[in-house]
């Protein structure tokens, strides 16, 4: 997005889009993929306006942006089907758009600050039992004579590294070689904050079975897991794979890699672990976003409860 007139804004306001983008990525040294939704959001906000006003958007233009015209392009995202949680993003990247061009002084616009967000439903994270995410872990559901030994142990190593260590997807594929012989892992997650993630027997066992198995050569500092022709795996085979393993276990829709993440975290609060350490572990910010997983237990007990008595 280095390009300013993918903004659809004029050439001065495009520029200030511009140094903004600069700015998370330097100063507040945010994540790329947040970074590139950040300027998307920007970017669809820009070529909205260009329709609203019938020109690309000029600097004066956007200081005197009333709450009509930002309730325009809610009203407009709405329509062709924009969730909830995608607008209250794509909010938040407005605003910040806005709070930089008035931090320097570029410009200033106050309706912002009187637009209410979206609000949004409360849910709270599906795990799979135990039963199912081992399973889903072992990742041999599908595996047939046709399949390769060493494709077999990509996928275990890579659906272990989400369950026993509670990764992400992307911080899993992500993984290096280098990376993969420290214990405990090393694990750079959002916003580049770092955490350990502890290497146990069975994690260091799929990890050096897919590393003996690699057919390609793996350099110590790129993403060691590989799709067939060699090129660093995509996130989106490992979603396939989940997808399809869902007919075959008879998991509901929100059996995903995310969902493994989510089970990390609800099975040792079951067993007892801390809150702080499964926030250590999660990589998460603030406790109020690992204590969410207190309600997913709570429901869990309270599902049992039910199905006790119902057979009493």
């Amino acid at each position: 997005m280095s390009d300013g007139l993918q903004f659809g804004f004029s050439g001065d306001a495009a520029g200030i889009a511009v140094r903004w983008l600069q700015s998370l990525k330097s100063e507040r040294r945010m994540a790329a993929k947040t970074l590139e939704a950040y300027a998307r959001d920007v970017s669809q906000f820009g070529q909205f306006l260009k329709d609203h006003l019938g020109q690309p958007a000029t600097v004066p233009d956007l200081a005197t942006l009333t709450v009509s015209d930002f309730r325009s392009f809610m009203a407009r995202r709405r329509k062709i089907g924009v969730e909830s949680r995608t607008l209250a993003r794509q909010l938040s990247a407005i605003r910040s758009f806005f709070r930089f061009a008035e931090r320097n002084v570029y410009f200033t616009n106050s309706a912002l600050s009187a637009l209410r967000s979206p609000k949004l439903a409360h849910s709270v994270p599906k795990p799979l039992n135990i039963q199912a995410a081992r399973r889903v872990a072992a990742g041999d559901v599908l595996s047939t004579d046709e399949t390769p030994k060493w494709v077999e142990a990509r996928d275990r190593a890579v659906l272990t590294l989400l369950y026993a260590c509670g990764l992400r997807i992307s911080e899993a594929i992500g993984l290096t070689l280098t990376q993969s012989k420290s214990s405990p892992l090393v694990i750079t997650g959002k916003g580049g904050k770092a955490r350990i993630a502890p290497v146990l027997p069975r994690v260091r066992e799929v990890l050096d079975s897919y590393i003996a198995l690699c057919p390609f050569p793996l350099k110590p500092s790129e993403p060691m897991f590989r799709g067939l022709r060699g090129g660093p795996l995509n996130a989106r085979n490992i979603q396939l794979l989940i997808e399809r393993m869902r007919g075959v276990l008879n998991l509901p829709d929100t059996a995903t890699p995310h969902a493994l993440r989510h089970s990390f975290a609800t099975h040792l609060l079951g067993n007892g672990a801390d809150l702080r350490v499964i926030q250590e572990l999660l990589g998460h910010a603030s406790l109020s976003s690992t204590q969410i997983y207190t309600e997913v237990d709570r429901a869990h007990l309270l599902e049992q409860y039910r199905k006790a008595h119902a057979q009493s």
